[in-house]
């Protein structure tokens, strides 16, 4: 039975785990000498989270996986409508990080614990909203779903696949983007 869809999920949750991290190790080094970079890589991945994960990831979870699973495993629809809060929200939050990041950005240091505060927060219901997903929607996919369930899911998720996880799948547009990110950005997504 296909399922190179979860495969394509995990890529995309370890490739965006490995960025949240990232923001949070530059964080803790803080803009140092180079401000301007600093700041401009921060909203780089900032933007790449609001760009893919929020625009492409979600919204086939969302209208594809999530509504499978729960169709032939009602008992699961309390955490399908847990995940579904959880994407209605992160597409304010990221915006918010971003508001947040320029206001340090333009306003200086005085707005930085905010942002501090609210990318930690932001970091740890992303991991656990990921984590919530690996854990029993993903495990209770491969119990029920059937082929043509996993077609249809397979087709989708291979037809828009995150660049940072796959970069042989690269879409030419993002490349300046990843680059900033990969040449400024800490281990485990840059060499910064």
């Amino acid at each position: 039975m296909a399922q190179a869809c979860i495969k394509v999920i995990q890529e995309e949750h370890t490739a965006l785990a490995a960025m949240l991290r990232s923001m949070l190790m530059m964080l803790d080094r803080g803009p140092g000498d180079e401000p301007a970079g600093f700041f401009d890589v921060m909203r780089a991945m900032l933007f790449y989270i609001d760009e893919f994960p929020e625009k492409l990831h979600h919204p086939k979870e969302s209208d594809l996986l999530f509504p499978r699973v729960a169709r032939h495993s009602p008992h699961v629809m309390t955490v399908v409508e847990q995940l579904e809060r959880d994407h209605m929200k992160g597409e304010a939050a990221v915006r918010e990080l971003q508001h947040l990041l320029l206001a340090w950005e333009l306003m200086g240091d005085t707005r930085r614990p905010r942002f501090e505060e609210e990318l930690r927060r932001y970091v740890n219901f992303y991991l656990d909203h990921m984590r919530l997903e690996e854990t029993v929607i993903i495990p209770e996919a491969r119990k029920v779903l059937n082929e043509q369930d996993w077609k249809a899911l397979d087709e989708a998720f291979l037809s828009h696949v995150d660049p940072l996880a796959n970069p042989q799948r690269r879409d030419p547009a993002y490349d300046r983007l990843f680059t900033r990110i990969v040449m400024r950005a800490p281990s485990p997504v840059g060499l910064g």
